[in-house]
């Protein structure tokens, strides 16, 4: 009898394992994304198969929220309101800099990690280069956007540049919203980046004829997945998320929709792969030394 008890015992605590979710004794863990997308509701359904993902490789429930600005979303991860962030390189620098955020991965868009940021304007407009766009209107990202406002900012203070003395007027709206009033003629010219001129251009909202580059940076590190402070102290837990994250460039072969087209998966990296966004943002007074 006591044998035959015992091994009831282990029965009923194996099936209790069964019966629950794995994840549901650690609370969920807070994702938040960036606005890619046009719009909150198209970026959460673009991003929702990648969360569910991650919930299965952590074994914990994980939470997609869209925030609506890079800035907003760095002051986020830096004040532990997000656990994991999909940002831009600006972003990132921002949150490292000012609560210790680390990045973990790199997504790769062609199977790269790096990007450029672009100036454009309408084919008609007869603007050649930054020269000819005195006086004219020009469009940049929200203030945490590295390829909408701090490299094209760096890029006009080395030419001797006031963005607010020299163009007639000067607007931060969304990199869609730039590229939506270039082609349209509103806007003389702006800052975007290749990646987001060319998934617009695939998805029929703008016309390519109706868009040209005069401005290309140098590679630019591309967008980071990071983690909060307190998060990133758990060397485990990172290591499950870099292996996760590597993993879904294997994944994506048999869910096509985990990332956005072009999109291929992420590559580990370190915060000194983010130096030359760091560099910029120093350069430009945006970042103060420590």
């Amino acid at each position: 009898m006591p044998v035959f008890r015992r091994l009831l015992a282990l029965f009923a605590f194996a099936t209790a394992g069964l019966a629950s979710p794995s994840f549901a004794a650690e609370p969920p863990l807070k994702f938040g994304v960036g606005l890619f997308q046009p719009d909150k509701d198209k970026n959460d359904a673009t991003y929702r198969p990648l969360a569910d993902y991650l919930a299965r490789k952590l074994g914990r429930e994980v939470q997609l929220r869209t925030v609506d600005s890079w800035e907003g979303l760095a002051k986020s991860l830096a004040n532990g309101e997000t656990d994991i962030a999909l940002l831009g390189p600006w972003g990132y620098v921002l949150a490292n800099h000012q609560a210790g955020a680390q990045v973990v991965s790199t997504i790769l868009y062609d199977g790269l990690p790096e990007y450029y940021a672009i100036t454009v304007t309408h084919p008609k407009s007869g603007i050649n280069s930054l020269a000819d766009l005195k006086g004219k209107t020009f469009a940049f990202g929200d203030k945490g956007s590295t390829s909408g406002y701090l490299i094209p900012l760096h890029h006009m203070m080395q030419q001797g540049i006031e963005p607010e003395k020299y163009f007639s007027k000067v607007i931060h709206t969304s990199h869609q919203a730039i590229e939506t009033q270039v082609t349209q003629g509103a806007l003389d010219a702006g800052a975007d980046y290749n990646r987001n001129r060319n998934a617009m251009i695939e998805q029929g909202l703008i016309k390519a004829e109706h868009s040209r580059i005069i401005w290309t940076s140098a590679p630019l590190p591309n967008d980071a997945v990071a983690v909060r402070q307190g998060l990133a102290a758990d060397k485990a837990f990172v290591a499950r998320l870099q292996a996760a994250l590597v993993e879904v460039s294997l994944e994506i072969k048999k869910q096509p929709n985990l990332l956005p087209p072009r999109y291929t998966g992420f590559v580990s990296r370190d915060n000194s792969f983010y130096k030359p966004i760091r560099d910029a943002g120093l350069a430009t007074g945006k970042l103060q030394v420590k």
